[in-house]
């Protein structure tokens, strides 16, 4: 006969052990456990820098291999070592681990949980998309098909090489009457262009453009950028002193614009948290952050870790903003409906 193991409460009355919470059984294993205090200081360490790291990431300077870039654009991942720090404060039994986690989830949540929710919402009068089409793309046509496919009455590419321009417009000249080609970065629009020049963002070739866009509810200045790219090298680090440089001149030339309603879409080679594009953020606003669902992540597109690929409003109202089906390019192309 199978025997019942009973426990006593402390007013008397039995307690059927088996009923008693996985949780419950922890808390009795713990209970009286001095070591619990002493054990885990090295997840306790991780998590009190984790914290320090999300909380002081403008300080760490980008003297050392631009080290500072580098952590702001991959700064929300840090929130993906809490679990797992969490997993082994459990294994070592540690209060004083668990306890120290609370820091980092809460820096974390107050810095990125609000990226987790839908802040999109109905109406807008404009689409507007932006691709990084890889040079090396084997599907130009397809790839471009595909952007246009948005739905997008704006549409903006970047990394166009030379030899690839004709077949670009070629595929987008049923959809799109009106375009303009500077250098490597296009532009093209089912309404009106005007005033379309280069930007001169102090690379020595054109990776940057200015049209304005004549839609049914006014003019819009539209800038289309593909900054430098980032690069990591062994005797060098992190080095991004190019992009930085044109990023700055860059946020110049919008502070200039004389238009009111000003949109920019492009690869900036940087995140919302790159301290490098402050002279543009700091006078736009990300459409995904403002109006977008979850964290839009554009590269790589195998596996996008970063969003790097940016539509920029000021002076416009975001209503949503997504990414879009994986190309032939390594980039995912990104778009967004507004309110112009």
């Amino acid at each position: 006969m199978a025997r019942a193991y009973m426990t006593e409460t402390g007013d008397g009355s039995a307690e059927d052990e088996r009923t008693r919470s996985r949780f419950q059984r922890l808390l009795d294993g713990w209970r009286g456990d001095p070591g619990i205090w002493r054990r885990g200081i090295a997840v306790t360490a991780i998590a009190v820098v984790i914290t320090l790291v999300m909380i002081l990431h403008s300080h760490i300077p980008n003297s050392v291999g631009n080290l500072g870039s580098l952590s702001e654009t991959f700064l929300p991942w840090l929130g993906v070592f809490v679990p797992v720090l969490f997993g082994f404060a459990l294994w070592r039994r540690s209060a004083t681990a668990l306890i120290a986690l609370l820091l980092p989830t809460i820096v974390w949540l107050n810095m990125f949980g609000g990226l987790l929710t839908d802040k999109q919402s109905a109406g807008g009068n404009l689409i507007v998309a932006t691709h990084n089409v890889n040079a090396d793309n084997p599907d130009p046509v397809g790839t471009a098909r595909q952007v246009a496919a948005s739905g997008a009455q704006v549409v903006a590419l970047e990394e166009i090489p030379g030899d690839k321009v004709d077949t670009y417009k070629k595929a987008l000249a049923d959809l799109y009457p009106y375009h303009s080609v500077q250098g490597t970065v296009g532009l093209w629009s089912k309404y009106q262009l005007s005033d379309s020049r280069p930007v001169d963002i102090k690379m020595g070739w054109t990776r940057a453009m200015r049209s304005t866009v004549k839609t049914p509810t006014g003019d819009v200045a539209v800038y289309v950028a593909h900054m430098p790219s980032v690069r990591v090298k062994l005797n060098a680090g992190f080095t991004a002193n190019q992009r930085d440089n044109s990023a700055y001149t860059l946020g110049e030339a919008i502070s200039a614009e004389q238009n009111q309603k000003v949109i920019l879409l492009g690869d900036l080679n940087g995140t919302m948290n790159d301290r490098s594009l402050n002279n543009i953020t700091a006078q736009m606003r990300s459409t995904q952050g403002a109006a977008g669902d979850g964290y839009g992540f554009s590269w790589p597109a195998a596996f996008p870790m970063a969003r790097i690929d940016q539509i920029m409003v000021k002076g416009i109202q975001p209503k949503s903003s997504w990414t879009l089906p994986r190309t032939g390019s390594d980039h995912l192309p990104v778009a967004a409906r507004l309110q112009v």
